[in-house]
């Protein structure tokens, strides 16, 4: 099993990062879906989607979302919120896509970069290629490799509840890796996440060998111009080649 498969099912990454500013993320996805100029019923994929609330903002803005994650037990938690234009599946994000063709894929707060194998991340950018309409657009909302290799902390304990998640980050070649040990109900737990320091240029040619241009570089949450120094996020907006 896969890190990533055991740790975010889990209820404790979801109580470790419970603190996420939603606010923060809804009006980055209003400025978003209003830069694109997507009309109303467009259909859109949130990919990784998670516990589903951007999926659900997403919807309430009137488009009609499909929801996908690899983790059964928030899509099991996601099915309460079903209506006939929001919809959610199961689904690993390397596979082919089994929907009708979208007008936009959303990957939002990096939900990408979790593969050891660089074939793996090629295959993520096909999949949403094959599923988008010629024109469709492809957000890739990812961390600044720049960004991040200046300002890692390397040691931080943060407090949820009564429980003391104890957090060490560091780099190991092209990864960020970052260990999490914690004590709940009497028992020690140890997870660890591992993303890829993705480059500009791999992200990129990634895109461009599957046939996207990439139309627009964002450097945060208010779609401000991407600065490679000083920029937090990396977010990408490719389009399908009509």
């Amino acid at each position: 099993m896969e890190w990533f498969e055991s740790w975010f099912d889990t209820p404790y990454y979801h109580l470790l990062y419970s603190n996420r500013d939603y606010t923060e993320a809804e009006n980055f996805i209003t400025k978003l879906t209003e830069d694109l100029q997507l009309p109303p019923s467009s259909k859109i994929i949130d990919l990784a989607c998670g516990k589903g609330r951007h999926s659900v903002f997403l919807n309430k803005l009137g488009y009609d979302v499909l929801g996908l994650d690899l983790s059964r037990q928030s899509i099991e938690f996601d099915k309460q919120f079903e209506t006939q234009s929001l919809l959610f599946n199961v689904h690993d994000m390397r596979n082919p896509i089994d929907a009708d063709p979208m007008d936009a894929v959303f990957n939002l707060f990096t939900s990408f970069g979790y593969f050891d194998n660089e074939s793996d991340d090629k295959k993520v950018f096909q999949s949403v290629y094959n599923v988008l309409k010629p024109g469709g657009y492809f957000v890739l909302d990812y961390l600044n490799e720049e960004y991040v290799r200046k300002n890692l902390i390397p040691e931080t304990t943060i407090t949820r509840g009564d429980i003391d998640f104890k957090i060490l980050k560091k780099i190991e070649g092209r990864h960020i890796v970052k260990d999490i040990r914690f004590e709940a109900e009497g028992k020690s737990f140890h997870f660890f996440e591992k993303v890829k320091l993705h480059t500009l240029e791999a992200i990129n040619s990634y895109a461009t060998d599957c046939g996207f241009e990439r139309v627009k570089i964002w450097g945060d949450y208010q779609l401000n111009e991407f600065d490679r120094e000083v920029s937090p996020r990396c977010i990408n907006l490719f389009k399908k080649k009509a």
